[in-house]
């Protein structure tokens, strides 16, 4: 019996690029479709192209999932090594990768234990839960194992957008044409959030000063962080990052905020102006009896 290995989709995006290396992790792309243009994320589109592209103006950007063609060839590929396999995607109240990646896992009854989980988020969060998937099962642990560490995490990651933009909510059923309308008239900008599973809107804003009081406020109902990330739409510090740091370093004094750029398939969902913060929260420990 091999170890764990683990697939996920082309939407975690993780802090250390160098993460998907290290532990060998097969990452099933996500189709970005702009126009009559179709590209797979991270192999024919990186988030530097997509935001080019996008800011030249032209159609919103939509999302296709794996297929389960695409997740069968990768669990048969795995299966050369091991028995055991953990495909963690994004959440099915958002996409189509949980449903293909369960589909898949049929073709290899009897040959392969393959648990197919619903990470009930995207983006940074489902990285944070990929990356400690992978950490426990290079030390050994059992398909069962992690699937358990897993689950106990699901509840403890919380994320919410910022979004300036409201083409890309209205083009995913996130919002009814008329609040598209009547929102952009007003200029309101909606804030999102992930729960159980599904981006909702939860606040809305008007100004890029009351988003951040708004990002900071959010933050600061955490009593224990212990993963924080930073989502933004530039390989660099802007005036509105540095601003949310700073902020931050106030209610958090020593803590680092660090910051991402996020991919083509969070901004086909969100715009290619959002941004957002992704939090780990450190689950309090059990009293000892």
């Amino acid at each position: 019996m091999g170890k764990v290995r683990i697939i996920t989709d082309s939407s975690a995006h993780f802090l250390d690029p160098d993460t998907i290396e290290r532990y060998q992790i097969r990452v099933a792309p996500f189709t970005i479709h702009l126009g009559a243009q179709s590209f797979r994320e991270g192999t024919d589109l990186d988030a530097d192209t997509f935001f080019r592209l996008a800011s030249q103006g032209g159609p919103v950007a939509t999302l296709t999932a794996p297929s389960v063609e695409e997740f069968a060839e990768l669990y048969h590929q795995l299966n050369q090594e091991t028995d055991q396999v953990l495909a963690l995607v994004m959440s099915r109240r958002i996409s189509q990768a949980w449903e293909n990646a369960r589909a898949a896992s049929k073709t290899l009854l009897g040959r392969c234990d393959i648990a197919a989980v619903d990470s009930k988020t995207m983006s940074a969060g489902l990285a944070m839960l990929v990356e400690k998937a992978a950490e426990i099962a290079e030390e050994g642990a059992s398909l069962d194992d992690v699937v358990r560490t897993v689950r106990a995490m699901l509840p403890h990651v919380y994320s919410v957008f910022y979004v300036d933009t409201l083409d890309y909510l209205h083009r995913n059923g996130l919002l009814s044409e008329a609040q598209s309308i009547l929102g952009t008239m007003l200029d309101i900008k909606p804030f999102l959030t992930i729960e159980e599973g599904e981006l909702i809107p939860m606040e809305k804003v008007r100004t890029q000063a009351q988003a951040i009081d708004k990002l900071v406020e959010f933050v600061t109902e955490f009593s224990s962080l212990e993963k924080l990330v930073i989502l933004h739409n530039t390989p660099y510090p802007t005036e509105r990052t540095r601003l949310l740091q700073d902020q931050l370093a106030v209610e958090f004094p020593g803590y680092q905020f660090p910051l991402m750029m996020y991919g083509p398939s969070l901004a086909s969902m969100i715009g290619p102006d959002g941004m957002g913060i992704v939090v780990y929260e450190a689950p309090e420990e059990e009293e000892e009896l």
